[in-house]
């Protein structure tokens, strides 16, 4: 059997069903406001999978953050939602860092410190340690609760 050729890689950009997905979750959650929808509710209110509402948050993060939209957050009590108050855009963008932060420290130490532990001079894993502490100093600085 002869090899199958691939296709050529295409650019990365919106395609018009992420586009489609998008719109129809936009809609739902405009029509929702001030309340948030979760996943489910999305779901039944758009007639979309849930991996197709996936697909349309995430357009909704590209697109709209490059168009100046209102930015979209997530919380666990509420769900999806479009909100008009800055105070809500920063705890998201907070629980967002630390989560980045949680990631980033396990891949240190579950995989960088016992790389160093076995080849301490092993110039790469240095390069990214060096790198990865200013990273994740900063991280930590970020996403830390706010003082009220």
């Amino acid at each position: 059997m002869a090899p199958r050729s691939k296709r050529p890689a295409r650019p990365r950009e919106a395609r018009p069903l992420s586009e489609h997905y998008g719109d129809l979750v936009r809609v739902a959650l405009m029509e929702a406001r001030p309340a948030g929808l979760h996943t489910y509710q999305l779901m039944v209110a758009t007639r979309l999978t849930r991996s197709q509402v996936a697909r349309g948050v995430r357009h909704l993060r590209d697109v709209g953050a490059a168009e100046h939209l209102t930015p979209i957050i997530w919380r666990r009590k509420d769900g999806y939602m479009f909100s008009e108050d800055p105070a809500d855009w920063i705890e998201y963008e907070k629980k967002q860092l630390a989560q980045i932060l949680g990631r980033l420290t396990r891949m240190i130490t579950g995989t960088l410190d016992p790389h160093l532990a076995r080849y301490p001079d092993d110039e790469w894993a240095q390069l990214v340690t060096d790198q990865l502490t200013g990273v994740r100093s900063t991280l930590a600085q970020l996403s830390k609760p706010s003082r009220s």
